[in-house]
């Protein structure tokens, strides 16, 4: 559910009831909410948050200070907004000046409904301008659920992405919400206005693939009885995700290469080229740079693509959100099926944390709606968990009944892990991904520490 947008509010500072009745008419008519005091002295103090108020009009009639002296006074009390200065001189110099000194704009009574609106119209615009475009980031990522530094960060470098058109690649396993990050992205984008078109490239077939993403001319094949615009088009002006784009064969990579190229599409069958205006992000659960050494994937895309690269990191890095996201589905569950559970025992989401979630943020989904079925009770409780979950926890107490002590091997900490590393790259026969897969660290982490230990 979307949240209304914060109502701007006005610091009104006039002696002048009169004044400051029409003003309040007029910002209540605007939906601004006022907030009236008499004079500098009496009022500010009482603000509960001076980072509140997105604009000050002054009345400097009847105050005894002269305008320099209002705004020295107003900033001096961490009121950092745009002021409006009111006064019945009506003259050019005392408008002048008060410009010149820092006021954004100044009315000169008597006032009128209109002066008074044109002035909130000048002033406001930006602070709108800001809020709309923060309400909308926010807004956008409100479903991405998640406590952890790891999935913070994330979310910050894609808010800082939407922002502008560059062409994103979002890496990570199966199941980490990849498609949400791509959705939030164009939703606080430029181009939200547009469409979100969403194209996965492991669910059609090859001989489809062309015809699906530049579409086809009347005639094109024996089927073709009339034109059919591809996703490339249906994109038109909004955002164009390839979900696993790992999986296109060669073929359609050398063709999606020259449409991200100049953005040019030639339907099948149509002797004539189409401009696109688009946003391209893609997704991949793949390691691109192992799949271009096996040559299955065109290191040029890969640069095309590979413009800003995110990844989201898998559930088993970042434990402490799997009891918000928990928590989210629980509520969608019960909203969905009105099942009686309200949370989970510490034991049984200890359990859930010291699982390694392969199926990321998918498997607890299911095993969620699953104990939705299964629990009858109100809360979860280890018992309820399903068997896989409990029996990884036993072979790991199990496996501490021996009581063998790491420091019986007589290693340093810095011998032991090297030794760990070794065997991690090993199992990997080499392979980075795979090792740090094993390790349960990043890549970068383990590049780093291989770099440490001079490990190739």
């Amino acid at each position: 559910m979307n949240t209304p947008m914060k109502r701007p509010t006005v610091l009104l500072i006039s002696p002048d009831p009169l004044s400051s009745a029409l003003l309040e008419q007029v910002l209540s008519e605007q939906d601004i909410l006022a907030h009236s005091i008499p004079s500098l002295e009496i009022g500010i103090e009482q603000l509960s948050d001076p980072g509140e108020i997105c604009l000050v009009i002054c009345d400097t009639d009847r105050l005894q200070l002269a305008p320099h002296e209002i705004l020295s006074n107003i900033r001096s009390r961490a009121l950092l907004s745009p002021l409006i200065l009111l006064s019945s001189d009506d003259t050019a110099g005392a408008a002048m000046e008060a410009l010149r000194i820092g006021f954004v704009y100044y009315l000169a009574k008597p006032l009128t409904a209109h002066t008074i609106r044109v002035a909130l119209n000048h002033t406001l615009a930006p602070w709108a301008e800001l809020h709309r475009a923060g309400h909308a980031v926010s807004t956008a990522f409100a479903g991405i659920i998640g406590r952890s530094a790891q999935i913070q960060l994330v979310k910050h470098l894609a808010k800082e992405v939407a922002g502008t058109d560059a062409t994103v690649l979002i890496t990570g396993e199966s199941g980490t919400g990849k498609e949400l990050f791509a959705h939030a992205i164009h939703q606080c984008s430029a181009r939200a206005t547009g469409p979100f078109v969403a194209v996965n490239c492991a669910g059609i077939p090859e001989h489809l693939m062309e015809s699906e993403l530049f579409g086809y001319h009347q005639g094109a094949f024996t089927d073709a009885k009339h034109n059919k615009l591809g996703r490339f088009q249906l994109a038109e002006g909004g955002t164009l995700f390839l979900d696993e784009i790992g999986e296109l064969s060669l073929p359609a990579q050398a063709k999606l290469l020259r449409v991200l190229e100049d953005r040019l599409v030639e339907p099948l069958g149509d002797t004539r080229n189409h401009k696109v205006n688009i946003r391209v992000i893609a997704a991949t659960n793949e390691d691109l740079p192992a799949q271009i050494k096996a040559g299955r994937f065109r290191l040029d895309l890969f640069y095309r693509l590979n413009v800003y690269q995110l990844r989201i990191p898998p559930l088993r890095e970042r434990p402490d959100d799997i009891e918000p996201i928990l928590e989210s589905f629980l509520n969608h569950f019960r909203v969905m099926h009105g099942h009686r559970l309200r949370g989970i025992e510490p034991a049984a989401l200890a359990l859930l944390k010291r699982h390694d979630w392969p199926g990321n943020v998918r498997e607890l989904h299911n095993v969620v709606e699953g104990l939705t079925i299964t629990c009858k009770s109100d809360t979860i409780l280890p018992e309820h968990l399903p068997p896989a979950l409990r029996n990884a926890q036993t072979q790991s107490a199990s496996a501490h009944d021996g009581k063998m002590s790491l420091l019986a091997f007589g290693l340093s900490f810095q011998e032991m892990e090297k030794k760990i590393l070794e065997e991690a790259l090993i199992k990997a026969s080499g392979n980075v991904s795979e090792a740090s897969r094993l390790l349960k660290m990043t890549r970068n982490t383990l590049r780093y520490r291989m770099a440490k230990y001079h490990l190739s």
